[in-house]
């Protein structure tokens, strides 16, 4: 029984409200990894690029890179709507989206309370040198991948100056890269902010994905 499957289907209360994972991040940290992780899992996947890349194309070749904030804002509109529906219906949720700003995060709280749900934002924090030998590569794939939007490494360091990370008055949790310990946050908690210790939810994170509890981190 191991799996992260039988934690979901299990070990979650059947009157537990539905989860929203809302995901502060920079781009090459992982989000797409984790969300795609957990989707495998259940939960049900919102990916604003993949529907900005089936809508208008590639980013800086079939519009021009000044107009993405635009042409997005229109697709978040939407995919609120879906992420309201999902929720109302009982379903968990995570928005494949890294959420920069205090203010954004407030928004999409108030999106995912108003549809029953409760927000759980993690954070992954990755160093720059990581990041950016991950974009460097998918870079290769901007033509076909979605998910491959293209940046150099300076628009890598601007996004970072614009990037503010969950602080204390945030209730978060930081991701360890294991998406094992995402799923006990969320039986174990209700904002992202655990009632059982870190090392707690990774052993309980590595038991979900049918991993020895004395695996070395």
């Amino acid at each position: 029984m191991n799996t992260a499957d039988d934690c979901l289907a299990t070990k979650q209360p059947t009157t537990r409200a539905p989860h929203c994972v809302l995901m502060a991040a920079m781009p090459g940290s992982g989000k797409t990894q984790l969300a795609q992780a957990l989707a495998a899992h259940g939960m049900v996947r919102l990916c604003p690029d993949e529907e900005m890349f089936r809508r208008h194309g590639r980013y800086g070749v079939d519009f021009p890179r000044g107009q993405f904030r635009v042409r997005e804002r229109p697709i978040l509109d939407d995919l609120a709507v879906d992420l309201r529906n999902t929720l109302s219906s009982g379903k968990d949720v995570v928005f494949d989206h890294g959420f920069w700003t205090p203010a954004e995060r407030a928004e999409w709280r108030t999106i995912i309370l108003s549809a029953g749900g409760v927000p759980m934002l993690v954070h992954l924090p990755v160093p720059h040198d990581v990041r950016w030998s991950r974009i460097r590569e998918r870079n290769r794939n901007f033509h076909t991948d979605p998910n491959a939007i293209y940046f150099s490494e300076e628009d890598l360091r601007r996004f970072a100056t614009r990037f503010v990370p969950p602080g204390e008055d945030e209730p978060h949790l930081v991701y360890d890269g294991n998406p094992g310990t995402v799923i006990s946050a969320m039986q174990s908690g209700q904002d992202g902010r655990p009632s059982v210790q870190p090392e707690e939810l990774q052993r309980a994170g590595r038991t979900c994905l049918g991993v020895p509890n004395d695996t070395p981190e």
